[in-house]
């Protein structure tokens, strides 16, 4: 895979800005349930670390058009299966982008999310499929 830097980053930031975009929509309809309550904020900060690699290396910061493009789910289940698809996908995301990228500061920013998707989120979100069925 040959992407530049900003591709690589502009994905990251994208598929963040998704994930928090769906995990406040599922909080606006079911309230501050768990484990979205405590992950949109994991998420948030995620985000705000890519966006200092966006800022270190003078790449321009796209918008976040995801808050208009998603919706809840129609039950606290749905939602959580849902979750549980997007950290699957995440964490297949970051691989893909960790073997394309060289650079070790970039590479510790990647890992985090990458980490907090396979040890926290994931395992999370299938305990909250499990407790909603």
């Amino acid at each position: 895979m040959n992407s530049s830097l900003k591709d690589r980053l502009t994905e990251a930031l994208d598929d963040e800005y998704k994930a928090l975009a769906a995990y406040r929509k599922v909080i606006e309809k079911f309230g501050p349930i768990r484990p979205f309550v405590n992950i949109v904020e994991a998420e948030a900060r995620h985000a705000a670390a890519l966006l200092s690699l966006f800022e270190r290396y003078g790449i321009p910061v796209p918008e976040d058009r995801w808050p208009e493009r998603v919706t809840a789910p129609d039950t606290v289940e749905e939602a959580c299966r849902s979750a549980v698809e997007a950290e699957i996908y995440n964490m297949a995301m970051y691989d893909r982008l960790l073997a394309a990228t060289p650079e070790p500061d970039v590479r510790r920013v990647l890992e985090n999310p990458r980490s907090a998707s396979r040890d926290r989120h994931l395992p999370a979100f299938k305990r909250c499929f499990q407790r909603n069925r």
